[in-house]
């Protein structure tokens, strides 16, 4: 059987943080219900085209998924184990931010299999988390983190933001310091990103950011300290203690099949990608209309001529029915699979293996990228052998040398 991991997106929050560009909105409690009625019949409907497959992690994001009520965590999951065939040892995280948990709600994810909790901290300065627009202060997290381990929860990740408006060396140094004195599995340390659209975007004149040089030393403290303490830098952005990497994010960076229910969640599967509609209106109507169950090969009229000749063999084609759903679609290219393969596998700090390449793609990765990786070696950006991975100085200058690698 074929290895699938599923995200489900869960798009309600309490109050849109000033950085964030997701898509997530507030909600009344009945919004709240008439969406989970949605999203049960989406993930029964669609389960259809996934019996050839085994789920080996599931990620619930947001929005805030610990929004919603036990009862209803039990529900998702419940659903997810009647239509799929679940790794034992599947790896099951939630999202969850420290105003939204309660003990009940901790102990019914650890009921319905939740095997992983991800925090949304984001600074330990109470300033900082003002200026971001974040409802917690650092006791509410502490609060959360501690009924988190009591219920039982062994597998915690905290996410942590730097070059926030007001932050210093200092303070980001304090912040880390409390983190790590948790003691939690896994750490993602993000540099905040002015995307257009949010509230940061719209007021940076009117704010105080850290400078490139500031950005600079916070990046590069991140990797000292958490370093230090024993936690592997595993993907640019993530570091965890021995055993304890993210299944699911590495099958995003190692180009797995992944499948996303709910509204505007992302799809790729078999080298297609896909999203899910963005709106409420049309996300109720694709989902309502998707009544009946089709066949595999039953394939969208203006699909391009090669992957409709393969639809027999590829789970990725899209149905009619998972197209009412669909938006974005995109058959990708074999330029374009190389393309992903290449900046989304360096990423990682094991790098891409020469070996997956040619078994992917039936030709030695230097037929197609020996010059430019000849040239990134000579620059002392990649290190090459049996794989090919970053130097120090390569993740330093990351997005330009994956940009070397886009035809």
């Amino acid at each position: 059987m074929r290895e699938l991991s599923i995200y489900l997106h869960i798009p309600f929050c309490a109050r849109k943080c000033r950085y964030c560009d997701f898509l997530s909105y507030p909600a009344t409690a009945r919004e709240q219900e008439d969406y989970l009625t949605l999203l049960l019949q989406e993930i029964e409907k669609q389960s259809l085209f996934y019996e050839g497959y085994r789920v080996i992690s599931v990620f619930v994001g947001g929005g805030t998924p610990s929004l919603l009520k036990a009862d209803a965590i039990k529900k998702i999951f419940k659903k997810l184990n009647y239509n799929f065939i679940f790794e034992k040892d599947c790896e099951i995280t939630i999202e969850a931010n420290p105003d939204s948990l309660t003990l009940a709600k901790l102990e019914a994810c650890l009921q319905a299999g939740v095997n992983r909790l991800s925090i949304g901290l984001q600074s330990a300065d109470d300033e900082e988390l003002r200026q971001l627009g974040r409802i917690h202060d650092y006791r509410t997290f502490r609060r959360a983190y501690e009924m988190a381990r009591q219920a039982g929860f062994q597998n915690i990740n905290i996410d942590l933001m730097s070059a926030v408006p007001g932050q210093t060396p200092a303070s980001y140094r304090q912040t880390l310091e409390r983190v790590l004195a948790l003691e939690p599995e896994h750490i993602s340390a993000y540099s905040l990103i002015l995307e257009e659209g949010t509230w940061f975007y719209e007021h940076q004149k009117e704010l105080s950011f850290p400078t490139e040089d500031e950005d600079r030393e916070l990046y590069e403290l991140t990797g000292e300290m958490l370093t230090s303490f024993d936690y592997r830098r595993y993907e640019i952005s993530n570091y965890a203690k021995a055993g304890y990497e993210c299944r699911h994010n590495k099958v995003y960076w190692k180009r797995g099949d992944y499948v996303g229910f709910g509204l505007g969640a992302a799809s790729m599967v078999g080298d297609v990608r896909w999203s899910n509609k963005r709106t409420m209106q049309e996300y109720r109507e694709a989902v309502l209309s998707s009544s009946r169950f089709v066949r595999k090969t039953e394939v969208v009229p203006d699909m391009p001529k090669e992957a409709a000749s393969a639809s027999a063999e590829a789970p990725g084609t899209l149905s009619a029915q998972r197209a009412r759903l669909a938006e974005n679609v995109q058959y990708l290219s074999r330029q374009e699979q190389m393309e992903e393969f290449m900046f989304l596998g360096l990423r990682l700090t094991e790098g891409i293996r020469k070996q997956a390449f040619l078994d992917k793609f039936g030709i030695p990765i230097e037929t197609v990228y020996g010059e430019i990786l000849g040239r990134l070696r000579q620059d002392e950006l990649l290190l090459i052998d049996d794989s090919i991975r970053l130097t120090p100085y390569g993740f330093d200058i990351s997005n330009y040398v994956m940009s070397k690698f886009l035809f």
